[in-house]
């Protein structure tokens, strides 16, 4: 399933790059926009959300954007941070590479105590800032910045991050690579807001991994599992915002029904890999589908209008919207 959906997501990006070349380049058009792009724009789906809640108001330029972080919340709520450790491709590049260390060294390195707590801090402080900002934005503001020719290109001008990337881009990429190699999913454990935010729903929702522990023989397996180091091992119930629901401790454990993971509230279910596996895919694909039915998926952006504001993409009035 994650090769899947990392597959999809590197598909969608050579059309979009092929599409902003030829639109860039004055070509005919042979491949439209591909409107998956805009999960990389969480940022500018919150402000979408925003407007949403207050004004009823779907965002036209970027509508696809809201969709992809509905779908991750909804799934977040009802079965822990499954997004991340189902769907997400950065979550399965960051797990390829920690994988890769584990067979070049034996094993990955662990952080002290001390300094993975502080570290795993860093999410969720960026998350604060990214709150409190739109937060504080009145709709106003959020009207000129989704409206603005800078948000409407945002998504070339994250292309061009990597398309036209500077030695510290380069660096840091590198440094963050090492560090994935290194240490179990380093990226999404101490850095990435958009899991930050996932976690912290998880937390809000009913799913938990229950451990019976009358069955439990101590043998520890789970624990050492764990993607996250959590101590499955030692917990009733595992209420850590960054279980992402991934099945490993569960399948690893050798007594039965033992570890499970369960919804309670109005209904209980003991979930199976099977069952989460169809439900969350279940869930991205049919939220897409909807999408795309009632026309929340596909921009208003013309490709008219986009090849202008492609020729001025450079320019003053193309940089970030001061808040």
């Amino acid at each position: 399933m994650q090769l899947g959906v990392f597959i999809l997501t590197v598909a969608v990006g050579i059309q979009f790059f092929a599409y902003v070349y030829q639109i860039d380049g004055r070509l005919g058009i042979t491949v439209q926009r591909p409107p998956g792009v805009e999960g990389f724009l969480p940022i500018g789906a919150l402000m979408g959300w925003k407007l949403f809640f207050t004004t009823g108001t779907w965002d036209p330029v970027h509508p696809a954007a809201m969709v992809i972080l509905g779908v991750a919340a909804m799934v977040s709520l009802g079965l822990r941070k499954s997004f991340c450790g189902w769907i997400c491709p950065v979550g399965t590049l960051s797990e390829w590479l920690w994988k890769m260390g584990q067979r070049l060294f034996g094993r990955n390195f662990r952080l002290p105590p001390w300094a993975d707590y502080l570290f795993r801090s860093v999410k969720y402080v960026l998350l604060g800032l990214f709150v409190w900002v739109i937060f504080k934005m009145d709709l106003a503001a959020i009207n000129t910045f989704i409206y603005s020719p800078y948000y409407k290109v945002s998504d070339v001008k994250m292309l061009h991050f990597f398309t036209r990337m500077t030695a510290l881009t380069a660096g840091v990429l590198f440094l963050l690579t090492v560090a994935s190699v290194l240490t179990r999913n380093f990226w999404c454990r101490y850095l990435c807001p958009y899991g930050a935010l996932m976690g912290v729903l998880a937390s809000l929702g009913p799913t938990r991994i229950r451990r019976n522990a009358h069955n439990c023989i101590q043998c520890g397996k789970c624990a050492r599992k764990c993607p996250y180091h959590l101590p499955v091992d030692q917990k009733a119930r595992i209420l850590s915002p960054e279980c992402s629901g991934c099945m490993d401790c569960v399948q690893i454990c050798p007594v039965p029904n033992t570890l499970e993971l369960k919804t309670y509230g109005l209904w209980q279910n003991v979930w199976s890999t099977v069952a989460i596996a169809i439900t969350v895919m279940g869930l991205f694909i049919g939220s897409i589908f909807i999408a795309r039915v009632t026309g929340h998926w596909q921009g208003n952006v013309k490709d008219t209008e986009f090849r202008l504001l492609l020729e001025r993409i450079d320019g003053a009035e193309m940089t970030h919207p001061g808040i």
